[in-house]
């Protein structure tokens, strides 16, 4: 096994010390860089959580010029990402940037183009994907167990703004983007394309801001879509659980729901957290002795973001940039996620349907 070395730019974003802990967990990776332009917070955790830690740095060109840097995972304030990702991928740099990469849509084909100009890798931290629920749910649908998709409906709502720091920048219009659809939203949109491998063409939205927190983006929304199939979808997500603690990893602070229905049958997921099993019905005749079945995951433990399979989901990605496989959340996938969450923003202050360009 090559060991290879890799960087993290920035440590204070929500997810950065997890992902942290992703690459020293992984054995594919030998040596770690950090970046960031605060020097102490660099020290600190280089001091209490420095496993494979090789250098930090506060000149992003002095670690972008280490000749050994394979690949870089970014996690950075959406309004600052971009012109970041810009520099690491004109150094010829592979890069996994947590979603959902900029603002806007424009600011994802930025990257994207930016990213072939180099002839380099660029990922998107979509690892919801991994998941062995959002697997089994891809691999069902692409087995035709539900014949023709009609609807897909999701639920993801979680805790209330209050618990969340109400200043962060996440609820800040020009350092954000949005609110829970561009940070969390987004997941649910991107699963929704992933597992019916079916692209949306057109949203309906109502975003509103109803914490009474001192925010001035969205804390609920609702969507309607309209697959390229002629499905119809519906998200719900929102900051609203008022019981269930506080933390950006609380694995009790989510009830979430994913269900997909098609003429032969449905599929669907419930959870206060990671998924766990995964019900599927279906008169198809390849299951006609069992037309019934619930599959139960017992999830392996692992300090990785996303367990073992956020694991499974950057290693996936070191084997593309060694040109071994596919990247398992694109560039590409992070731009239609960002052009459906910029229509469902446009229709909710315009009253009416959006329409979305093709990828």
């Amino acid at each position: 096994m090559t060991k290879l070395t890799a960087a993290l730019l920035g440590i204070t974003h929500p997810h950065s010390l997890a992902h942290l802990r992703t690459l020293q967990v992984l054995p594919e990776v030998e040596r770690i860089l950090l970046w960031d332009p605060n020097a102490d917070a660099l020290a600190q955790v280089q001091a209490t959580q420095g496993a494979k830690v090789a250098g930090v740095f506060t000149d992003l060109d002095a670690l972008l010029a280490d000749q050994a840097l394979f690949f870089v995972l970014a996690a950075l304030r959406n309004d600052l990402g971009p012109e970041i990702f810009l520099r690491v991928l004109n150094a010829g740099k592979h890069l996994m940037a947590e979603k959902p990469i900029g603002r806007t849509a424009a600011d994802a084909e930025r990257v994207i183009a930016a990213a072939k100009q180099a002839g380099v890798k660029l990922g998107v931290c979509y690892q919801n994907r991994a998941g062995p629920w959002a697997q089994a749910a891809r691999a069902f649908v692409s087995q035709g167990l539900l014949g023709p998709l009609v609807s897909v409906e999701m639920r993801m709502i979680t805790t209330q703004v209050q618990f969340r720091n109400p200043k962060h920048w996440l609820f800040s219009q020009a350092q954000a983007g949005g609110g829970i659809l561009s940070w969390l939203g987004c997941h649910y949109i991107d699963l929704m394309r992933y597992i019916t491998q079916d692209e949306i063409v057109a949203v309906s939205a109502e975003v509103e801001t109803r914490s009474g927190e001192a925010i001035d983006v969205e804390d609920i929304a609702t969507l309607t879509m309209r697959f390229r199939s002629g499905a119809v979808g519906s998200l719900h997500a929102g900051y609203l659980l008022a019981l269930s603690g506080g933390g950006y990893h609380n694995k009790a602070g989510y009830d979430t729901y994913g269900g997909f229905n098609g003429r032969l049958g449905r599929l669907h997921w419930v959870s206060s957290g990671t998924p766990s099993s995964l019900s599927v019905e279906t008169a198809h005749p390849a299951w006609s002795g069992a037309p019934q079945r619930t599959f139960h995951y017992t999830l392996a433990e692992s300090p990785a973001y996303g367990g073992v399979h956020g694991e499974q989901f950057m290693r996936a990605f070191i084997l593309a940039a060694q040109g071994k496989g596919e990247v398992p959340a694109s560039g590409e996938d992070a731009l239609q996620v960002a052009r459906i969450v910029d229509a469902a923003y446009e229709s909710s202050r315009t009253g009416r349907r959006v329409e979305i360009g093709a990828p």
